[in-house]
């Protein structure tokens, strides 16, 4: 929209009412923090869900990979064919044994449910999930056949035990005797405590080498699942269905999407009403440069006509006023952006300060899944928030620019 030079000065001069219309550079005002809250809102809000399933997928797919080769009853039979075939499959960047067992853990009385975790070591020691994760001790002290075991830290503090301590694991499948079977209790030093940042996985994860766990549940050479990385995770059913179809009958895949699907779902559907109902916030906003605007075309009325009377055309007057009701949005864009930007680099000091205030854990790792609030700005997504909000500003000024266009001087200045 072209403006001239006359109609950038009278838009200028709107923007910053004289004394006798104080009251309408305040309804101004709010207007143009209504807009910079509804955009910082809209921002800091989207990035938060972002964040969350980023790290949600980097957290669950680090250790569970993007699928999983499943044998029926909980052993595998013939994983190293499997292991090979997963390996030839295009798209599949690695294959990887494990082994996993829900178990019990006991230390000093106390007794927490576990999952047990076999792996390789260079598995263990090359996953993403694990490696710089020791807050204790170091994975690299763990030893097949040492009878070590790494533990995540809240189960280290549900156990109140330390590197160091000896922790006994239950098998209750255990050995066959003539008195019936009798569970497998085996100790286990703590080599390592680690912290992932899922609360879930710090709270249950046992990890050992898997001789150790082949060991300890009694599969001999056997393992319980096979872990599979793919190319891209968002197709991944693509990826894996000419495995499934070689393997299905010794074992069954399921993909990330499969495992998680509830708790992704949830996210997509909580990412969808939040946007939707803080979107509300912009339209508020638009509504209040709406009245401030139509409070100015009032108080402007007679400056109007004698615009009018010298020549300035309709289209010159919607310009102004579209103008004055544009840059209001405009700047409250742009601050909403900053407030945006700074809430989100000091997140973790703000949820702090809430819950100094309040006398509160708000952000309580075993309610929110994550140890800390995360957070992923899309910069495209942060473009289009405040494209929409300037279009709701624009759209907003319309109706006050047209009554002001269609001010007829004749009947103002009648009795002038």
């Amino acid at each position: 929209m072209l403006i001239s030079r006359y109609e950038r000065m009278i838009a200028r001069r709107y923007l910053l009412p004289g004394r006798s219309e104080a009251f309408i550079a305040v309804v101004a005002g709010f207007s143009l923090v209504a807009v910079m809250l509804g955009v910082a809102a809209l921002i800091v809000v989207m990035s938060v869900m972002n964040g969350f399933r980023a790290e949600l997928f980097d957290k669950i797919t680090g250790l569970n990979g993007h699928a999983v080769v499943q044998g029926y009853g909980g052993q595998l039979r013939n994983w190293r064919e499997v292991l090979e075939e997963a390996k030839k499959t295009p798209g599949i960047t690695s294959a990887t044994p494990l082994i996993e067992q829900p178990l019990f853990a006991t230390y000093n009385g106390r007794a927490e449910f576990i999952q047990l975790r076999g792996m390789r070591m260079e598995d263990i020691l090359g996953n993403p999930s694990l490696k710089g994760k020791e807050i204790l001790g170091s994975l690299k002290s763990l030893k097949p056949g040492g009878e070590q075991v790494a533990i995540g830290s809240r189960l280290a503090e549900a156990l109140g035990a330390t590197v160091g301590s000896e922790i006994s694991i239950l098998n209750p499948a255990g050995a066959a005797t003539p008195f019936g079977t009798m569970p497998r209790i085996v100790k286990y030093k703590v080599a390592a405590i680690f912290e992932i940042g899922v609360y879930d996985y710090d709270k249950v994860f046992a990890i050992m080498p898997i001789e150790d766990a082949q060991t300890l549940l009694l599969l001999g050479d056997g393992v319980s699942m096979i872990e599979l990385e793919t190319t891209n995770p968002d197709k991944v059913g693509e990826i894996l269905q000419p495995l499934n179809e070689k393997v299905n009958m010794v074992g069954q895949v399921t993909d990330w999407r499969m495992m998680n699907a509830e708790l992704f779902e949830a996210l997509a559907v909580d990412r969808t009403v939040s946007f939707t109902i803080l979107s509300i916030i912009l339209v508020v906003a638009a509504f209040n440069i709406v009245s401030s605007l139509i409070m100015l075309v009032r108080s402007k009325t007679r400056d109007i006509a004698v615009l009018r009377t010298m020549g300035a055309t309709r289209g010159g007057l919607m310009r102004i006023f579209v103008t004055v009701g544009t840059t209001i949005g405009a700047l409250g864009v742009a601050a909403g952006g900053v407030l945006g930007f700074l809430f989100i680099t000091f997140r973790e000091q703000v949820v702090s300060l809430i819950g100094l205030v309040s006398g509160q854990n708000i952000w309580d790792p075993s309610m929110r899944f994550l140890t800390e609030l995360p957070a992923k700005t899309d910069p495209f997504q942060t473009i289009g928030i405040c494209v929409m909000a300037l279009i709701f500003c624009f759209l907003a000024t319309l109706y006050p620019a047209w009554k002001a266009a269609n001010t007829d001087p004749v009947q103002v200045l009648r009795y002038e």
